[in-house]
Formats: C-alpha cells, sequence, structure tokens
C-alpha cells in the first residue's frame, strides 16, 4: 500500500446524508479548503461499533469546529441508507456522511477491504492546503477515540515537535 501521509489528499465529490436526517447533499475536499478536516471510514450503516463513534464524534463537533476543524464521515452505504440510518438509530449529527457506493474513494484513501467490499476503520487528518497530516487504520471490531483525533489535531496544529502523550498546553521540544 503507497503511504498517503504528507501527500495531497485524494479528492473526492460524493453523495450525503445532511447530519440532521433531513435531505441530501454533496461534499466534495474543495469544499474543506481552508480547514482542517477530520475524515473518518467506517464499514456500513446498521452496524454495532459505527453508531458508537459517530455519536462521539458529533458530540465533540463543536470541539473541532473550534480548533478550525470539520468532520466528514464515509462508507459504502448510499445517502438514503444513511438518511434512513440517522432517522431510526443515530438521532441529528453536527455533520454529514458520505457515500461511496463506487467504493472509489474508500480505495483512494487505502482502506478498502476488496473481498468484503467494505471499508476499514480508517481516520484521516487533512490539512487546510489539502494534505493528509495523519492516518490511523485497523480493524473492524474497534472504534476510535475520538479525544485522541482531537489531541493529535492540537499537536499538528502547534507546528511544533510533540512528544510522546503531549497534551495542549505541554511543552514543545
Amino acid at each position: 500500500m503507497e503511504r498517503i501521509v504528507g501527500q495531497n489528499a485524494p479528492e473526492f465529490n460524493i453523495a450525503t446524508a445532511l447530519g440532521d436526517g433531513s435531505g441530501f447533499g454533496r461534499v466534495s475536499l474543495s469544499d474543506y479548503r481552508g480547514k482542517w478536516l477530520v475524515l473518518f471510514f467506517y464499514p456500513l450503516d446498521f452496524t454495532f461499533v459505527c453508531p458508537t463513534e459517530i455519536t462521539a464524534y458529533s458530540k465533540k463537533y463543536e470541539a473541532f469546529k473550534a480548533l478550525g476543524a470539520d468532520v466528514l464521515g464515509v462508507s459504502i452505504d448510499s445517502e438514503h441508507s444513511h438518511k434512513a440510518w440517522i432517522n431510526s438509530d443515530l438521532g441529528k449529527l453536527n455533520f454529514p456522511i458520505g457515500a461511496d457506493l463506487t467504493k472509489k474513494l474508500s480505495s483512494d484513501y487505502g482502506v478498502l477491504i476488496e473481498e468484503a467490499g467494505i471499508a476499514l476503520r480508517g481516520l484521516f487528518i487533512i490539512d487546510p492546503e489539502g494534505k493528509v497530516r495523519y492516518s490511523v487504520v485497523h480493524d473492524l471490531n474497534v472504534g476510535r477515540s475520538v479525544d485522541e483525533t482531537l489531541r493529535v489535531l492540537k499537536a499538528l496544529q502547534t507546528g511544533g515537535l510533540c512528544p510522546v502523550d503531549w497534551e495542549e498546553g505541554d511543552t514543545l521540544l
């Protein structure tokens, strides 16, 4: 697999379900130029771990926004499935959920499990210029830590050298 960190983020233009469940939209990478983007992939709607992650990112959305960042979740489900899921299980979200029906986006970001046709849990932090600055990809059974995502975003925004377990306010190297 090719390295993505330090590279320009793969372009996209995808259909979305609006976070409030009211309808549909479209987003492209260029919509996020000038701000940080936390882009996360999850396997499928109507699964067990996914709602815990998505609602956790939504609950902390204001913290991301305060850091000049936006959030976008993506799976291979359709925007119609996302809307139904939001309206039945998740409740209102503070960000849209993108539809990767072609699986191209999942493939471009290196998270597609070809034989299963779904995405691994992949998380990417993209800077305001469109460069991937952070990537973590892991097994389907383990949810991500929103607090760790916020910590890494803050660390990246310092522009300095952040030692292990660095927290906001700690000394840089």
